[in-house]
């Protein structure tokens, strides 16, 4: 007859014997199931993909026409007020001229 121990041991093994497959098993369909979702994404391959540095560029470009076109607005804004201060300059001149 088996003693405790080793009855013990022998239903410890049995149990490892049959567990072992299903982890096993288990494991390999989890790991398809992962690998069938990434496929099943759109990904753009990296030869296709603009580079960080090309999307960098751009965006500074971008950004300096931007601030070449606040520029622009702001060169001829003071323009502008600088033609009325000298037009209203002369339109006063004028008018205490014709007083006096």
């Amino acid at each position: 007859m088996l003693s405790m121990t080793e009855a013990m041991f022998t239903d410890c093994t049995m149990k490892m014997v049959l567990l072992a497959p299903l982890l096993l098993m288990t494991g390999l369909i989890s790991t398809k199931a992962a690998a069938a979702e990434e496929e099943s994404g759109t990904a753009i391959p990296a030869e296709s993909r603009p580079c960080v540095d090309c999307h960098a560029f751009e965006f500074m470009q971008r950004a300096l026409q931007d601030l070449k076109k606040t520029a622009y607005n702001l060169d001829s804004r003071t323009e502008t007020l600088l033609f009325k201060v000298e037009k209203r300059t002369l339109c006063d001149c004028l008018a205490a001229n014709a007083l006096n």
